[in-house]
């Protein structure tokens, strides 16, 4: 693993740093997105936690103390939303990183964290390092567009087709 690597929050000119790397790796994340992260922040509505390689932008996480969307709206559980690392810094332990820090940071006010996690190909990795540090399905079956999918229903299976996980934190 690299020894260059520095896990923080979000500071200001991580907007325009995120908002570049995805335009280069072709990612649909408009810098609209990072400023509000920054002010969620800043009002302690949001936690972003960043991970930096040799003063570079590598992957970040959001932790959401209280979040307003999936089976635990309104409750009390920290949700880990918008999890993402840099492609070209994939498959270096950036990922762990950022989860472990994620999970301390929740640990604080809680005993338990949850996540959501998309269910195409796309999310194959997220979804087996998910289950290897113990998450589990949640038992509400599978949300499209923040509502729960009645069986049977159609869906798309986009970044909006979710399954959400929880896992007791010690």
């Amino acid at each position: 693993m690299d020894e260059n690597i520095v896990i923080r929050t979000m500071v200001k000119s991580d907007i325009i740093a995120f908002y570049t790397a995805f335009k280069e790796q072709v990612w649909n994340k408009p810098a609209e997105i990072f400023e509000k992260y920054f002010k969620e922040q800043e009002v302690k509505e949001r936690y972003v936690i960043v991970a930096e390689i040799n003063n570079e932008v590598a992957g970040y996480a959001t932790l959401l103390p209280k979040d307003k969307n999936g089976p635990y709206s309104n409750m009390d559980i920290p949700t880990v939303c918008d999890f993402n690392v840099i492609i070209k810094y994939q498959n270096r332990g950036i990922g762990t990183l950022i989860l472990d820090k994620t999970e301390k940071i929740a640990a604080e006010t809680c005993n338990r964290i949850c996540l959501g996690v998309g269910l195409h190909s796309g999310y194959g990795s997220a979804q087996r390092m998910y289950v290897k540090r113990g998450y589990i399905p949640d038992g509400t079956g599978v949300w499209f567009n923040n509502a729960n999918l009645k069986q049977y229903a159609e869906c798309i299976n986009n970044d909006d087709l979710i399954l959400y996980m929880s896992k007791q934190l010690v």
